[in-house]
C-alpha cells in the first residue's frame, strides 16, 4: 500500500490559492479516477482509498500537516518511503515540478511539520512552481493569494502532470518516477 498527500489549507477561503496546488491534485486524481466516494476523516485528514492507494488532504491548516500525514501512515502501517507529499514551492518558476526521493524541507512549512512529524527527511515529495517572476508580495502573502488567469495557463498543465505522476509512483519506485518527470518537466513537455 502506498499513500499520496497533498498538502494545503481547509475551507473555501484557500480553494483555488497558490499554497493549495497538492489538495487541488488529489482532487485532479479523483475526478480522472471517477473517486466518486467520500473521504473519511482520519486523523485529522480526509482519506480516500483506490485500491491500495490512499490519497490524503490533511485538515489541520498547512503548518501542522505533519500531524495528520503521521497519523494516517501509522495508522495504516505504511513506511514514509511509500508516501509521496505534494505542496507549492516559491522556488520554482510557475507551472514547473520537481520529484526528489528525500531531502529538507526548504522554507515550507508544511514539509517541515511533516519532516518534524516524521522524524526524517527520507520522505518522497513533489513539488509545483508557484514564483512568478518579479513578484512584490512576501512569500507567505503571496501563496495564500489565488493564481491570475495567465499562471493558470502554466499551473493546469503542472497539475496534470502531477496526477499522472502519482499514477506512477503507485506502479513503480520513487527513482523511475523521479527520471520520468523530472527529466520530462526539464525539456519542457
Amino acid at each position: 500500500m502506498k499513500a499520496v498527500f497533498g498538502l494545503g489549507n481547509p475551507g473555501r477561503k484557500y480553494a483555488l490559492t497558490r499554497h493549495n496546488v497538492g489538495f487541488s491534485v488529489i482532487d485532479l486524481y479523483r475526478k480522472a479516477h471517477r473517486m466518486r466516494r467520500p473521504g473519511r476523516i482520519q486523523h485529522k485528514c480526509i482519506v480516500y482509498r483506490h485500491g491500495d492507494l490512499l490519497l490524503g488532504k490533511p485538515m489541520t491548516f498547512m503548518n501542522l500537516s505533519g500531524q495528520a500525514v503521521a497519523g494516517v501512515l501509522r495508522k495504516h502501517g505504511i513506511p514514509p518511503s511509500d508516501a509521496l507529499i505534494i505542496y507549492d514551492d516559491l522556488d520554482l518558476p510557475t507551472g514547473r515540478i520537481k520529484i526528489l526521493a528525500a531531502g529538507g524541507p526548504g522554507t515550507h512549512k508544511g514539509m517541515k511539520s511533516v519532516v518534524q512529524s516524521l522524524g526524517t527527511d527520507a520522505i518522497p515529495r513533489l513539488k509545483i512552481g508557484v514564483d512568478v517572476e518579479g513578484r512584490q508580495v512576501r512569500g507567505e502573502d503571496f501563496v495564500l493569494k489565488p493564481f491570475t488567469k495567465d499562471e493558470w495557463i502554466r499551473v493546469l498543465p503542472a497539475l496534470e502532470r502531477s496526477a499522472e505522476a502519482i499514477e506512477a509512483f503507485v506502479e513503480s519506485d520513487i527513482q523511475s518516477v523521479m527520471t520520468h518527470f523530472n527529466r520530462r518537466d526539464e525539456a519542457g513537455c
